[in-house]
């Protein structure tokens, strides 16, 4: 069987950042890979370098055992290599047949576009999902009208459309119903038959057994196993994707002595929550408690987060400090001692033209009254930047001035001004430096000391292991497993994110 591509000794930078610095990979035709690793581990990034999104740093790439390089997307589908990409690449303004065929539309002898063609072939397509979807999907329809599991079948057939032989499917499945994921599934048997080549980036353990022939696994930028699916069980796949010293460097914080934990008020109550995508989540979060939310990104984390904040419908039952809420918009949240870090600090969090004095302020200036004591409000943000160690020229400076880790500060201080008692955290030291985090990580600490209920979802696994009292594991949109004590180890994270049964974990 000949190889249809390999990737060998690649590695990729951000910066300072190593992302990948050993990944290796062999797709070999008529076969399904599946590329695997936890968060962070790079695969999306190997994914990104195979299909031309991202040009590499070192090693090779060889198709037909012959030296390639893609230096765009483009250039890796001149060559017959294909995504379906995860963050879906639709224009949502443009229709179903003009999404599919961009860039490739059959023309007529005038060298115009031929609708007519271009119909014809988009039917025959859509075919291929029929019993699948509803009755509205047509060639005409406007991509932004769909629901996500349409869009990700028009993403699919946008990445077949030319008859690739290298087919890359990252988390194509997560949008997908059963009757869709089946469907794709036969897809793939089909393509195999015809020579094709398939690489299978999923979350879900029971697909990658399902489906793929052979694995491949990256561990920290670094391809640590791979071989076939039929030689490995769940349980050696989950150690393979763990470093056994992966908690060792994580600060430790120091946790609440158990038996003082009935002592505590329940800040947060949670009953049945639900929405488009979280399915009857339910749980307690007490004051001074430090509750983790994991699994891999995208599995309803934000959702939670943003519900909780009164950002995101809901259906369900949400009670604080005993009184049952249900928060329209986040006004009604922050009066009720509720505050929100945001994940993206550069679209939710700051307004970079701004000082970072009016920054940290955002949330408070009415407890300043009015006309604004001004010299109060100066005199708190200069006490709650010296607290969080904030280095700056001064609070009349604008934040775009500020590194990146000194801006996720600004995020996080101008919540702490307002004394939350229910603190929300999504992924907040997400791209800053490893000193920031250590000052986060005290911080956590300090506040969950002074009795603040903190729910922290963070991508990064050593964070939560490290950190919390309890992880709560998210997979698919509900909470699969709660971790504590003995059982909050790397391998029963990993192996809840994924799906695994219990067979497959500890």
């Amino acid at each position: 069987m000949s190889v249809s591509l390999s990737a060998r000794n690649i590695v990729k930078h951000y910066g300072g950042v190593v992302a990948i610095s050993d990944a290796n990979l062999d797709v070999h035709t008529g076969e399904v890979v599946a590329l695997i690793g936890a968060n962070g581990s790079g695969k999306s990034t190997l994914s990104k370098i195979i299909n031309g999104v991202v040009v590499l740093d070192g090693g090779q790439l060889l198709l037909d055992e012959k030296p390639v390089h893609f230096s765009s997307p483009q250039a890796a589908k001149n060559l017959g290599i294909s995504t379906v990409f995860q963050e879906l690449s639709l224009i949502p303004q443009m229709t179903v047949a003009e999404n599919i065929w961009l860039t490739r539309e059959p023309l007529n002898k005038a060298g115009l576009v031929d609708r007519k063609t271009v119909n014809a072939r988009t039917e025959e397509l859509l075919a291929l999902f029929e019993g699948t979807y509803k009755n509205s999907l047509n060639p005409d329809i406007t991509v932004g009208a769909l629901p996500a599991d349409e869009k990700q079948i028009i993403e699919i057939l946008k990445a077949i459309c030319f008859n690739p032989r290298l087919i890359i499917l990252d988390e194509a499945t997560a949008s997908l119903d059963r009757r869709q994921v089946q469907r794709l599934f036969e897809l793939i048997a089909q393509w195999k038959l015809e020579d094709k080549a398939v690489i299978f980036v999923s979350h879900r353990m029971e697909e990658i057994f399902r489906i793929a022939d052979t694995f491949s696994v990256l561990r920290n930028g670094v391809t640590v196993g791979s071989g076939s699916m039929k030689d490995i069980s769940e349980k050696e796949l989950v150690n393979l994707m763990v470093a056994k010293e992966s908690a060792s460097n994580v600060v430790q914080r120091e946790r609440l002595v158990q038996e003082n934990s009935t002592d505590r008020k329940v800040r947060l109550e949670v009953e049945n929550l639900r929405t488009n995508i979280l399915k009857n989540i339910s749980l307690q979060l007490k004051d001074g408690e430090l509750l983790g939310v994991g699994g891999l990104v995208g599995q309803g984390q934000k959702d939670l987060l943003l519900a909780l904040f009164g950002d995101l419908p809901y259906e369900g039952t949400v009670k604080i400090s005993n009184e049952s809420v249900h928060f329209k918009n986040t006004r009604q949240a922050i009066n009720k001692g509720v505050a929100l870090v945001p994940g993206e600090r550069s679209k939710e969090g700051l307004l970079y033209i701004r000082s970072i004095l009016e920054n940290l302020l955002l949330p408070s200036w009415g407890k300043y009254g009015f006309p604004t004591k001004i010299k109060k409000a100066v005199q708190d943000s200069q006490e709650i930047s010296t607290s969080l160690n904030l280095k700056m020229a001064g609070l009349d400076e604008p934040v775009s001035s500020l590194s990146g880790g000194n801006a996720q500060k600004v995020v996080i201080g101008k919540w702490l001004l307002r004394k939350p008692k229910l603190l929300l955290l999504d992924d907040p030291t997400k791209g800053v430096d490893v000193g920031t985090k250590a000052e986060f990580y005290k911080l956590l600490e300090r506040l969950c000391a002074d009795g603040t209920a903190i729910l922290f979802y963070s991508s990064d696994d050593d964070e939560l292991i490290g950190l919390c009292d309890r992880v709560m594991v998210m997979h698919d949109g509900i909470m699969r497993s709660e971790l504590k004590g003995a059982s909050l180890t790397k391998s029963n994270l990993i192996g809840a994110s994924l799906g695994a049964t219990n067979e497959g974990m500890g």
